[in-house]
């Protein structure tokens, strides 16, 4: 397995993962209690955050405006600005039941833990992962690794909006649902 060049990723067909009616997005504590029964009993989720882009050097960022959760057919997408939203991610992503697999987790735990003061377990960096397998000195992001593995090419389109506006916009949507979707696509097809 190597690394594919940003050429041969721009040939590969799009990568389309979950669509908008798979895609949850929690408000209260309705919608919190719903995605907690709905992925407190996989064994493994995709998982991502999103944070509002910081433009101005020496500007602190004000922490994770998404948290995203997804299994392979539908994903959840937790607001930080919705205690409940926080509280229910929260949840899920302290228990050390469920692997939690991103890529480049480091840094999402380190704001998870300094701004919402969530202690994240069983984690699975796939940046690692495929580091390894790959051979490759540097690591692996998202777009690389579902390319290699996936044979398709992750759209990038929302990654620098802003993050800290609400309501979200479609294509924000999609793009962080199908960051962390992609995420456990790639695991499922590594064990495979």
């Amino acid at each position: 397995m190597e690394r594919p060049t940003k050429e041969q990723i721009s040939e590969l067909p799009l990568y389309i993962g979950l669509g908008l009616s798979d895609i949850y997005i929690v408000e209260n504590e309705l919608d919190a209690a719903q995605a907690i029964k709905e992925l407190e009993n996989e064994t493994s989720i995709g998982f991502d955050t999103e944070s509002k882009p910081i433009f101005q050097k020496g500007q602190v960022s004000p922490g994770p405006s998404l948290i995203q959760l997804a299994t392979e057919s539908k994903a959840f997408l937790f607001p930080t600005r919705f205690p409940s939203a926080v509280a229910a991610a929260k949840e899920i992503l302290t228990n050390p039941k469920i692997k939690k697999i991103g890529f480049g987790i480091k840094d999402d735990n380190k704001e998870l833990r300094n701004k919402l003061n969530i202690d994240i377990t069983n984690t699975q960096d796939l940046s690692v992962t495929l580091k390894q397998l790959a051979g490759e000195k540097n690591s692996i992001g998202a777009r690389a690794a579902v390319a290699m593995v996936l044979g398709k090419r992750l759209g990038k389109g929302a990654q620098k909006s802003n993050w800290g506006a609400y309501p979200l916009k479609e294509n924000q949507i999609l793009y962080a649902a199908n960051d962390a979707h992609s995420a456990i696509c790639v695991e499922r097809a590594l064990l495979r």
